[in-house]
């Protein structure tokens, strides 16, 4: 049997593969757990990543993981048909690198929404990740990729993965023709472009397959809705969050008091927004802090709020939404 494919390296502040890049619609909704979320762990997304990946200044007045895990599994306890909701417990799981416990998270999703391609191609790329045979691919989560495919034929993580067990099973040559016709639908402003262009030339080296000419030959596809904004990364960069005094001041604070603490300062960056929405930048962190405190409704209803504001303003327009589907904002 072959060696595994190689992980493609990450680029920006969080560590990671492919796969957490093509995570799109759901980066970031725990940031507190690493530097970024450009990527995560794994071999396709990601797009994972980012993910999922944030600035450690704000970061440090968030809440942990385990407390993001804990309120969701609270809320699930009272509502066990949120979809949304086992899906970001999932999500959290993945990012704390509790990958058995993210696939039961997100089969639960995949049961009440069976129409959710992304939640499907999560759902594979967890099962893999939690795996503990190497050199292929389990068989359920060659079913949950299958399944991501049927619903929607691009699902750049499916696709990505479904090369990779090619590759595992020897059949090097098809795996990196479905790897460039990957690459073909991949604007190039995505940041998982060059990881793709990487691990096919990585497999290319390691089975004496010259693929230059190809690769230089290889044309991208359009950018998403024709413009390229920087609102993914905007999502998970260094926007201004509490200063020193305020986290240190934080620190010293009971739980209790310090949830309270996060939760008041959160909803003051909305009140000030709401007073004056000429923020978009603003706006997106309040996205982020919302999906970071595990508050999906409120996410949504300030995108809502920024799209409205900026409804004039196609730029500023796009970059919130692609902010938005960046953290997995519903309704992004």
């Amino acid at each position: 049997m072959s060696e595994p494919t190689p992980t493609p390296a990450a680029s920006g502040a969080g560590g990671g593969s492919l796969a957490g890049r093509i995570l799109l619609g759901l980066a970031a909704v725990v940031a507190v757990v690493a530097a970024g979320i450009a990527i995560n762990r794994g071999s396709s997304s990601e797009a994972p990543p980012p993910p999922p990946p944030a600035d450690t200044a704000s970061a440090s007045a968030q809440p942990s993981v385990d407390e993001v895990i804990a309120k969701l599994e609270a809320k699930l306890k009272d509502n066990p048909d949120d979809a949304e909701g086992w899906r970001m417990l999932g999500w959290s799981y993945f990012q704390t690198e509790q990958y058995a416990e993210a696939a039961t998270a997100l089969k639960r999703s995949t049961t009440l929404d069976p129409d959710n391609a992304q939640t499907f191609s999560f759902l594979g790329e967890s099962l893999v990740l939690a795996s503990k045979e190497e050199g292929k691919i389990p068989a359920d989560a060659m079913r949950a990729f299958n399944r991501a495919l049927k619903l929607d034929p691009k699902d750049a993580r499916a696709r990505y993965f479904k090369a990779v067990a090619m590759d595992l099973k020897g059949q090097h040559r098809k795996a990196i023709d479905a790897w460039f016709a990957l690459l073909k639908d991949t604007p190039e402003d995505a940041p998982y472009a060059q990881d793709i262009r990487d691990v096919i030339e990585t497999v290319a080296k390691k089975n004496d397959i010259d693929v230059s000419k190809r690769l230089a030959e290889t044309q991208f596809a359009a950018p998403k809705g024709g413009m390229v904004t920087d609102g993914a990364e905007k999502a998970s960069a260094a926007i201004p969050g509490p200063s020193r005094d305020e986290m240190q001041a934080a620190a010293q604070l009971p739980k209790g008091q310090q949830d309270a603490m996060v939760h008041g300062m959160v909803d003051g960056l909305e009140a000030k927004l709401k007073a004056n929405p000429d923020n978009a930048d603003g706006w997106i962190m309040l996205m982020r802090s919302r999906m970071q405190l595990g508050e999906t409704g409120k996410a949504a209803q300030a995108l809502k709020d920024a799209l409205a504001a900026f409804r004039n303003d196609t730029a500023q327009t796009r970059r919130i939404k692609e902010a938005g589907q960046s953290l997995g904002v519903p309704g992004a």
